[in-house]
């Protein structure tokens, strides 16, 4: 599908790549002169601070615990301190391992509860106590939303974090706001031509969903997705974020007529509501002369490692894997290990993606002005950070970007090595019209600079 782009007028200098590849980048350097006005929380020491917002408490706690790693290993990389990491992998070059626009960085960090007035108010906190000029975070989609909002209402610039609902970049996005991270429709889109091939076109789906806006995104994307290669779907409940026990939603699952059950859960909800579903038999369980099956439409590695032997054989989409070959990914997934002794999820991943992408346009920009960095960062086309060439679409501030169709590996080889990757769908597969139904409603508005 061909990507819609907006004329360019004083944003990156595009140059063309290979024959049919995409364009990348060229780090032009903006004069400062240009966004001269007056910002929040300008800085005017030695020092920039970035506000890290992540769940370090709740039922996502494990994401944010990864996420915070992964935000100090970018600090580190952007003030010049252990292997630089994917800064040499790159494509840009504008970062050169002295903080950003010559100023360190530092930064604060807050708790999100995975609660939407929780992650507001340590947001709020952050830019007006601690003078943080950009928010970064959550790994949940309703807080993301949120926090975006009150960034927009602030001025200062929102790099969110694990957040997969449509809604953030479809009706509630805003200009100061940019995803890094995928979406429900790319999950859709990614995962329908691989379950068609797995288990067929006539399946009788059921899903449990949680009661959020990720999950009522993500229950229409997955349904309409497998709704059009021929499933049907049997019924679909709402559940409570962080029920603990899923006994008596999945206990009416098999007198349903459904022959598969779509969880759309994530995190320790994902964890619980699967051990339940094979506590109750669903794994060995036949249903319309077929063997019953179960997806998870958004997995991690933590996930996994969470639901242990349950995970195995089951599909799923995921942002980005440590197991992946390219160089940024193996730099990344380098620098991780050796300085927490273990290999990063796909939360830690995207996080420090978008601090280098932040830090990245600021140097590019010239400035710290959130209305430069959206220039700087709108119709971005990048490489070497893990995904293969990225676009930061100018219409949405959605990155698009390969997508991972995973499954839980039935023979792993160590408690990280718990997924296999069974098809990159390509970014031309997951990409859409900027205005589809499924984004409908949502109107980025111009950016604000604050004070």
């Amino acid at each position: 599908m061909t990507l819609i782009r907006k004329p360019l007028s004083r944003r990156s200098v595009l140059r063309a790549g290979a024959a049919g590849g995409a364009l990348l980048a060229t780090p032009t350097i903006f004069t400062s002169r240009a966004w001269a006005q007056s910002y929040t929380n300008e800085p005017t020491g030695s020092t920039v601070t970035l506000g890290f917002n992540v769940p370090q408490s709740g039922v996502y706690a494990d994401e944010g615990a990864d996420q915070l790693r992964a935000y100090e290993l970018a600090v580190e990389h952007i003030n010049g301190e252990g292997d630089g990491g994917m800064m040499n992998t790159f494509s840009s070059k504008a970062l050169k391992g002295n903080g950003i626009l010559g100023k360190k960085v530092v930064y604060v960090t807050g708790d999100t509860q995975t609660k939407t007035d929780a992650a507001r108010a340590s947001a709020r906190s952050m830019i007006e106590k601690d003078g943080a000029i950009m928010i970064t975070g959550g790994s949940s989609s309703g807080p993301a939303v949120a926090v975006q909002a009150l960034c927009q209402e602030a001025g200062v610039i929102f790099m969110a974090g694990l957040t997969h609902a449509n809604d953030t970049t479809g009706k509630d996005r805003r200009a100061n706001g940019f995803r890094h991270f995928f979406n429900s429709y790319m999950s859709g889109a990614a995962l329908a031509p691989v379950l068609k091939n797995a288990y067929g076109a006539d399946r009788n789906a059921y899903y449990l969903t949680a009661d959020y806006n990720w999950g009522y995104t993500t229950e229409q994307a997955i349904s309409e997705a497998t709704e059009a290669i021929g499933w049907n779907t049997v019924n679909k409940v709402l559940t409570p974020l962080g029920a603990g026990d899923f006994s008596s939603y999945i206990a009416p699952v098999l007198q349903s007529g459904a022959d598969t059950l779509v969880l759309v859960h994530y995190g320790g909800d994902m964890v619980n509501s699967l051990t339940n579903a094979v506590q109750f038999g669903l794994r060995e369980a036949q249903a319309n002369g077929k063997d019953f099956q179960i997806v998870v439409p958004l997995f991690s590695r933590l996930m996994a490692r969470g639901a242990g032997e349950n995970i195995k054989g089951i599909f799923g989409s995921t942002n980005w894997h440590w197991s992946l070959q390219d160089e940024g990914s193996q730099a990344f997934t380098r620098s991780f290990g050796q300085k927490y002794g273990f290999p990063p999820s796909q939360a830690a991943h995207t996080v420090y993606c978008q601090t280098l992408l932040y830090a990245d346009a600021c140097e590019r920009a010239g400035t710290f002005n959130p209305c430069g960095v959206v220039e700087a960062l709108e119709d971005f086309e990048f490489d070497g950070l893990g995904n293969g060439k990225t676009l930061y679409r100018a219409e949405d501030h959605q990155c698009f970007k390969d997508v991972l169709v995973v499954k839980g590996k039935e023979n792993p080889t160590s408690e990280f090595d718990l997924l296999e990757i069974v098809e990159i769908t390509p970014a031309e597969q997951v990409t859409y019209p900027h205005d589809h139904p499924q984004f409908a409603g949502g109107a980025l508005g111009t950016c604000n600079p604050g004070a």
